[in-house]
């Protein structure tokens, strides 16, 4: 088994044979959250794609041999604004305070519903300034930076190579989204390493006055602190090539003299929903908690974290992804198709338990993983090993062992589904899809007072019911579950 990457930096005609700084000490970088807004499930796909590749580096290298570091942003001129809406009244510290925290608490929520694993190191980037400010004292001793209006600014003409990743010359730079273009710069390009902040703003002391760190300085700070000057892999969206990954090369190796400042560079595509790019103007902006609760105005039904992960994984992580209820709905019942397979097989006793637990991933189902986390040829193994499952009981075992892998479920947690299986058969289901059949009847014919009586009597016996519109057929949609068990979908 040789693992396989395809390196961005290089664009390799195709994946090229990772080799480590140190194979001893494997080392991974992703961009996490700028936490002012919960996150959305275009956020979710670089979480579970390097989630993966942490567990397959793991499997390859030893737990004790691979450090993933995933950042949290928590000082943004996005998460000022944010505070001053949410929160007018209070002082800009504390309401900028709630706001970080309630988003990464919530971010912590999500992730861990969707299966992944927790970084060896999450740094925020306020616990790291001092890092920062050493980081811009060097790039201006080695003349790649400069002062201008209070501001420290990366020197982008200094460096000859700048631009060598998004492959785009000085003439076709742009400011990023985050950089404005004032006259005290010297080209366009350059980008703000220290900004100025005024006393209503969160800053900190530094040799050029009160004030915070630009947005792209945080994670080669970050970065160093934990990986080194140089490191193996950097990860992040499609969306982050330029200027974030751009600018963290340019001042990484600046500051610290180096060819490089990780070997390989991964990204993911991007995500649709429906066809159309995820926008709030579009009406089809969703987080992760909307999908999970059900809860957002899409009129989508809630999905539990596991469908969400594998509906991810179902498209390679460098493809375009077209988020749908459609292909979730399919995802959710080929797992469930998975997972009654393997609670019916499990008697889930110790012995049980050690006999699953000790089988290994196959040599098919790694290689196709090594394979530039070829998931979709990962995931049609499990379909090869349910689909046996009937002639051969070591096949069961692969397919537990490998779902496992992906992080689709763990002995424990399809223990927790048999039980929630158990305690579905002493529901009269027949007698549950009468009355919902009996409530629409009476929606359609607006008898609301009869409706009412029907979702009244349902409650008593258990059942909680939750209406959602299909955003396509405008059709409303039932669900129902029994106490905290998961929905079951009765009517489309």
């Amino acid at each position: 088994m040789t693992l396989k990457l395809y390196n961005t930096l290089t664009r390799p005609q195709k994946p090229e044979p990772f080799v480590p700084i140190d194979a001893n000490n494997v080392r991974m970088y992703v961009c996490g959250p700028t936490v002012y807004d919960f996150a959305h499930i275009g956020n979710a796909r670089p979480v579970i794609v390097f989630d993966m590749l942490f567990r397959l580096l793991r499997h390859i290298y030893g737990e004790k041999h691979v450090t993933y570091v995933r950042n949290i942003t928590d000082v943004d001129d996005k998460i000022n604004a944010r505070a001053l809406r949410d929160f007018p009244r209070l002082p800009l510290n504390e309401a900028i305070a709630r706001v970080t925290e309630k988003t990464a608490t919530q971010f912590h929520a999500d992730v861990k519903a969707l299966g992944c694993l927790e970084p060896t190191h999450e740094p925020r980037a306020t616990d790291n300034i001092a890092q920062m400010i050493a980081i811009i004292e060097q790039l201006i001793k080695r003349g790649h930076a400069y002062v201008a209006a209070g501001e420290v600014l990366f020197d982008t003409v200094l460096m000859p190579d700048y631009g060598a990743l998004s492959r785009r010359s000085l003439d076709e730079q742009k400011a990023g989204a985050r950089v404005e273009v004032e006259a005290h710069k010297k080209t366009a390009s350059d980008f703000v390493l220290w900004k100025l902040s005024s006393p209503e703003e969160p800053g900190w002391d530094s040799p050029w006055g009160r004030g915070r760190p630009g947005w792209h300085i945080e994670c080669s700070a970050m970065s160093e602190r934990y990986l080194g000057e140089t490191f193996d892999i950097h990860g992040g969206g499609l969306d982050l090539i330029f200027p974030h990954h751009e600018n963290e090369i340019a001042q990484s190796r600046c500051a610290h003299g180096t060819s490089v400042m990780a070997q390989v560079w991964m990204h993911n595509g991007f995500l649709q929903v429906e066809g159309e790019k995820m926008s709030k103007s579009l009406g089809n902006f969703v987080t992760i908690n909307e999908l999970l609760t059900g809860q957002g105005s899409q009129g989508l039904p809630p999905y539990k974290g596991d469908i969400l992960r594998f509906n991810m994984l179902r498209t390679h992580y460098r493809q375009p992804i077209n988020w749908t209820r459609h292909a979730s709905d399919e995802s959710h019942s080929i797992l469930n198709r998975w997972k009654e397979t393997l609670t019916v097989s499990l008697n889930f006793a110790d012995q049980s338990r050690d006999d699953y637990e000790s089988v290994q991933p196959t040599s098919e189902f790694l290689d196709a993983l090594s394979d530039d986390l070829n998931t979709p040829q990962a995931i049609a193994m499990l379909h090869v090993y349910a689909k046996a499952r009937e002639t051969s009981k070591m096949s069961l075992r692969q397919l537990f062992a490998c779902g496992k892998f992906l992080g689709l479920w763990t002995f424990d947690s399809l223990a927790v589904e048999n039980r929630e299986s158990e305690d579905l058969t002493t529901i009269d289901t027949l007698r549950v899809d009468h009355l919902i059949a009996a409530r629409k009847a009476a929606r359609a014919a607006k008898d609301f007072k009869e409706s009412d009586r029907i979702r009244d009597e349902l409650a008593k016996m258990g059942i909680a019911l939750k209406d959602s519109k299909d955003p396509k057929t405008g059709e409303i949609v039932t669900t129902w579950e029994v106490r905290a068990a998961g929905p079951t979908e009765v009517a489309r």
